[in-house]
């Protein structure tokens, strides 16, 4: 796992209360994740969820996924966590204007202590944002310990490849994107076996090379004034912000960082 000790999570708060996060959302939508909608029908289908069932998104951001479930996969209720009130305020917002207030909470907390009851759902949801918790250790007991037994666990997250970083291309491409620490396919595995999970699925999705090229042609050919307005119109931040973006595209089609996907069952 790579990790860099200027990251944490107040720095992670900040991104995501601020022009950052909304160029985020520009640039991907509203589900902020690689590969959007089909990446999360994927995921639930892999993961076998639908009706009858209550979860968590841990790090549920504007609460996307949490909508996504209740609408598509018609789960009965989710509870959304994030740390950073911004977010969740849209969250709330976006939920209660699609008609969905009723079957969602929403809730303030690290997602490595929610304080949720125990057993208290049938599956744990994550889509593109653990790379943003410090402690993967904890997230992932954190997971386990809110699933009934039989549960499951079903994350995307962006991972190391199976080319591997340097340890400068990965204190570059962590600091660009305040990630604190970078898991890889093995190290969730273990993380989940460790935590009394059986692993079903853990892949390389094989979406993030293609995806950054898309990223990067939106924002080249189509929405560049939308980014640079939410970025105060300050041009030399979007050259540099636009360096960094090809500096990740080099490292997705190197099969250096990479898009996984999992699923685990709790036993």
């Amino acid at each position: 796992m790579k990790c860099i000790t200027d990251v944490d999570l107040a720095t992670v708060q900040a991104v995501y209360s601020g022009p950052e996060g909304d160029l985020w959302e520009l640039i991907m939508g509203e589900q902020i994740h690689i590969g959007g909608f089909q990446s999360s029908m994927d995921l639930a289908a892999r993961a076998d969820l639908g009706p009858g069932m209550t979860g968590v998104d841990l790090c549920c951001c504007n609460g996307a996924g949490v909508r996504f479930l209740l609408r598509f996969k018609n789960v009965d209720g989710m509870v959304g966590v994030d740390a950073t009130e911004t977010v969740l305020e849209r969250a709330r917002h976006r939920s209660r204007a699609q008609g969905l207030a009723d079957k969602t909470e929403f809730v303030l907390a690290d997602a490595c202590d929610t304080g949720l009851e125990d057993e208290s759902v049938d599956f744990v949801w994550g889509e593109d944002a653990w790379c943003y918790v410090v402690d993967k250790a904890t997230l992932i007991g954190e997971s386990a310990r809110l699933l009934r037994p039989g549960g499951t666990i079903a994350f995307t997250d962006w991972i190391e490849g199976s080319a591997g970083l340097t340890d400068h291309e990965a204190q570059r491409f962590l600091s660009f994107m305040k990630f604190p620490t970078y898991q890889d396919l093995d190290g969730y595995g273990h993380l989940l076996e460790q935590n009394g999970c059986d692993v079903l699925i853990a892949e390389d999705t094989g979406r993030f090379g293609p995806y950054v090229d898309l990223y990067l042609n939106m924002l080249n050919m189509q929405l560049t004034y939308d980014a640079a307005r939410i970025i105060g119109f300050d041009m030399t931040l979007m050259e540099a912000m636009a360096g960094e973006m090809a500096f990740m595209q080099e490292l997705a089609h190197a099969g250096k960082i990479a898009q996984g996907r999992f699923v685990a069952r709790k036993r």
